[in-house]
């Protein structure tokens, strides 16, 4: 009877060992993932004022024009490095060109605009998925910031190419293929994307949440 006992609680250890080992195993392999993935991008991240009619109009101009404000300076970018530099030396004119509308549309709310890392939900963009978690991104709070969100990816550029439907162009592709490991491009692609890679997503996003 005791020789059974030693040998349920040795069973008991080494099952309890192997469970730690495979979470400790799948947080990290999740947070090597989500940080190769997301070091890959910078998005933008404008929030209304509220969802009336007229706020929501408002944050559409502000957007559609600090994306054509920026876009030509995006235009040969190569690197988040580089994409984030250059909105840190145009953040005040992009502070500037949101009041600007906000003023034209005789109204004062006010603006903030910043940089920084902050948490999007699980978005898809064309032909890629991103998973939830928190990701570098340009930030436009406008006056109460209790409205609906508007996302989207700044680099690699998807929504300075097309602002409407956020088109996952060749150009980008290939700056993901160039910076994403296989694995990591293979999860965040829906094309041909397989059960397991699947699963590996729900993982990612399962991990980051703990």
């Amino acid at each position: 009877m005791i020789k059974f006992k030693n040998f349920s609680l040795k069973f008991l250890f080494i099952l309890f060992s192997i469970i730690i080992f495979i979470l400790v195993s799948a947080k990290s392999y999740s947070k090597t993932m989500f940080e190769s993935i997301s070091n890959n991008f910078l998005r933008l991240h404008i929030v209304a004022n509220s969802d009336s009619t007229e706020d929501q109009m408002l944050k559409y101009q502000i957007r559609d024009s600090i994306i054509e404000y920026i876009a030509p300076f995006f235009e040969n970018v190569t690197s988040k490095d580089e994409a984030l530099k250059i909105l840190n030396e145009h953040l005040n004119d992009i502070y500037n060109i949101s009041c600007d509308i906000v003023k034209s549309n005789g109204l004062n709310y006010p603006i903030n605009v910043s940089i920084g890392n902050f948490y999007f939900p699980t978005k898809k963009y064309s032909t890629i998925t991103l998973p939830e978690g928190f990701y570098d991104a340009l930030k436009i709070e406008i006056g109460n910031s209790d409205g609906q969100n508007w996302w989207c990816v700044m680099f690699p550029s998807l929504c300075i190419i097309d602002t409407n439907n956020c088109k996952f162009t060749d150009n980008s592709d290939e700056i993901l293929r160039e910076n994403l490991g296989i694995e990591e491009y293979s999860i965040i692609t829906d094309s041909d994307k397989s059960k397991n890679f699947n699963i590996k997503f729900k993982l990612i996003e399962l991990f980051e949440n703990l």
